[in-house]
């Protein structure tokens, strides 16, 4: 369908980050929005409140009337979405025009410039970094975002006059596979999704395919050390960036007295003493990505400097819940063995000699069954472990895959409680040695931080009593 024939967009999964950023999209053009989810929560909140319809019963009887007319409604789905999702095969048995989240999205993207940001992590933080520093400037940008903005309070920037859209480059699903970038960064490619891809050949190569859609006269900038083998067009630059090598680079970092400040060394114009906004060790490398294609874009070095300095963050990626003198709360989506390392050494250099303790709640059985060993690696880091029940999201139990794979698997002597979601408070509660504690994963575990907060707030209020 073509987007000026669009009256009514209808969302399978309207809930999802992703998912409620195209909707709010499709609000802000004027067309109809409803759509379908599991369970009510802040982002369908926001949604409803901005105009959209939303049911939480996979019932097709409860459609509105005004989203039956297949000639003017097109259907989002997430491939999330189990295929015998009743509304979904309400929709392509009548022959709707039924759409993946990563096609419409880059339906919507063709026509601008698109800056993508792709890679096993990383891309989320990188590419709201991104759209903070282009939105923060002259230039402008809209964006599509993996997470919730801290300096904007959403997942959606919108600029009716600027030519760039800053795009979180998904592989889940080959999703990324849809876009059209003129510029892109690829930040990691650490073996994942291995229920889709397979192998670890396939991997690399549905990301090999993916640089070949960079627009002839784009740009792609790579970490350094990463094992794709890219395949550009005629006219695309190539470029690598890390901490400490490559075209793009840090040097003179300094890290101390809760900040980090670095020089910024670029073949477009080096900047000095660049601060983090979120000053966590792997933002150095985030930071430099980002400032990479700011630059190429047009940004100027002072434009950048300051809007560095004033990044807040993003929901759940290394977010403070709550700090004091005497102990602080994490939030980290790191649902992947080599995040969990990065967050589990970032939180060792920000806090030398504390009892680090983690809540871990596993993201799928596939990926559990597949990296155990890796997950049991990383999570060795902390000092000891609260690991919940699998979260399922999309899948079906897998015989044998449980989360006691991982316990199995820690380092020898390490404490491990096992326990079920529902009772992480009472278990946190209990604890009187708790000083740092990060909670890590991609699933419903946040659900109790607020919570958890709360208990930390109280055992502060004993220590004062």
């Amino acid at each position: 369908m073509d987007i000026k024939d669009i009256q009514s967009v209808y969302f399978i999964g309207i809930g999802g980050i992703g998912m409620s950023a195209i909707a709010r999209y499709f609000l802000t053009q004027g067309k109809l929005v409803a759509g379908y989810d599991r369970t009510a929560t802040s982002l369908t909140s926001r949604l409803v409140e901005e105009g959209a319809v939303i049911l939480y019963e996979d019932n097709p009887a409860l459609i509105p009337e005004e989203f039956r007319r297949k000639e003017t409604t097109l259907v989002v789905y997430t491939p999330a979405i189990p295929s015998d999702h009743r509304q979904l095969c309400w929709f392509l048995t009548r022959g709707f025009c039924v759409e993946k989240r990563a096609q419409v999205l880059g339906i919507i993207t063709r026509s601008s410039k698109a800056l993508c940001v792709a890679g096993t992590h990383g891309k989320t933080t990188t590419s709201t970094m991104l759209a903070h520093l282009l939105h923060q400037s002259d230039v402008d940008c809209n964006a599509f975002l993996g997470g919730i903005s801290k300096n904007y309070g959403t997942n959606y920037i919108l600029s009716p006059a600027s030519e760039y859209v800053v795009i979180e480059a998904d592989e889940f699903d080959r999703s990324f596979h849809h876009l059209s970038p003129y510029i892109s960064v690829i930040t990691s490619a650490d073996s994942d999704h291995l229920d889709i891809y397979g192998t670890r050949e396939a991997y690399l190569e549905s990301f090999r395919h993916y640089t070949s859609l960079i627009r002839p006269g784009g740009v792609l900038i790579m970490h350094e050390g990463l094992e794709v083998v890219p395949d550009l067009a005629e006219g695309v630059a190539l470029y690598t960036y890390s901490r400490d090598e490559g075209d793009f680079h840090a040097a003179n970092v300094r890290i101390g007295k809760g900040e980090i400040i670095f020089d910024y060394v670029s073949p477009l114009g080096c900047i000095d003493d660049v601060h983090l906004g979120v000053p966590v060790s792997i933002n150095i490398d985030n930071g430099i990505a980002a400032m990479a294609i700011a630059q190429l874009v047009g940004m100027s070095m002072e434009e950048i400097r300051l809007a560095m300095a004033s990044f807040s963050g993003v929901e759940r990626r290394f977010d403070f819940k709550y700090k004091s003198n005497t102990r602080a709360f994490i939030c980290d989506y790191a649902h992947h063995p080599s995040e969990i390392r990065q967050s589990a050494l970032s939180i060792r250099q920000l806090y030398v000699g504390s009892r680090i303790t983690a809540i871990f709640q596993p993201h799928l059985y596939s990926r559990t069954g597949d990296f155990y060993r890796e997950f049991a690696e990383s999570l060795s880091l902390f000092d000891d472990l609260i690991l919940t029940d699998i979260y399922p999201a999309r899948e079906q139990p897998i015989p044998g895959v449980t989360s006691q794979l991982i316990a199995d698997h820690l380092r020898q002597g390490m404490s491990c409680r096992l326990c079920c979601k529902e009772e992480l408070s009472d278990i946190v509660r209990k604890r009187t040695d708790i000083e740092v504690l990060v909670m890590l994963g991609a699933g419903d575990v946040e659900n109790y931080a607020e919570e958890i907060v709360g208990i930390m707030e109280e055992k502060d209020e004993k220590v004062k009593e």
